[in-house]
């Protein structure tokens, strides 16, 4: 219904647009735009081939500068795979995210929290050894960024998870995942769900506070 609504007023400022724009005379529009395309029938060879050369410029520009790991995730100082430790290990989010319950934040793991297991588990993996490095150091794990959200918004990770709601609704199924695509949440994307599950949508209330 709303998108309806939206058309018909766009529908409606367009032609209020074309009638001022002619003085009153619409079919004037008409004549000019019929003339225009038949201008452009004319042209159609060059125009096309500006054209492919405006997408392939496009194109080059996209990937040239638009990094691989907004898709398949940044290279981690220690390769870690969500896919094999939440998937195949089935060990829970908040293992390594301690503070996801109790917090604004969930909680990087720590140096300490990793070797809790790779003491005993492949111990003398290069990885791992590399993990001793930073803790023989008092180096904290340098892991990178993966999801963003804007500096003005509060994302409560606390209040989230009291009113059950799962990791994957925001961070999507992490176990079939080895490294963590990036993410750029919008507020379309929050709206949406805070519609849905008829939660407070109020600006300083919800998210800008």
């Amino acid at each position: 219904m709303e998108i309806l609504i939206t058309s018909l007023s766009l529908a409606t400022v367009l032609v209020l647009a074309v009638i001022i724009g002619t003085g009153g005379k619409p079919m004037v529009f008409v004549t000019s735009l019929g003339e225009t395309v038949s201008l452009l029938a004319k042209n159609k060879v060059p125009l096309f081939w500006s054209g492919l050369c405006v997408l392939l410029v496009l194109g080059f520009l996209y990937f040239f500068y638009v990094p691989a790991a907004t898709r398949i995730g940044p290279e981690q100082p220690i390769p870690f795979s969500h896919r094999v430790h939440a998937g195949v290990k089935a060990i829970q989010c908040r293992f390594c995210h301690p503070y996801v319950g109790r917090s604004i934040h969930p909680g990087l793991p720590p140096v300490e929290k990793c070797l809790y297991c790779h003491e005993y588990i492949i111990a003398n993996h290069p990885w791992i050894q590399k993990e001793h490095e930073y803790f023989n150091t008092q180096t904290p794990t340098p892991w990178k960024k993966v999801f963003y959200l804007p500096e003005h918004v509060l994302f409560n990770h606390q209040r989230h998870i009291k009113k059950e709601i799962q990791c994957l609704e925001c961070h999507g199924q992490v176990e079939t995942m080895d490294r963590l695509p990036g993410k750029r949440f919008e507020m379309g994307f929050c709206i949406e769900c805070h519609k849905e599950k008829e939660a407070n949508i109020g600006c300083w209330l919800a998210c800008h506070n």
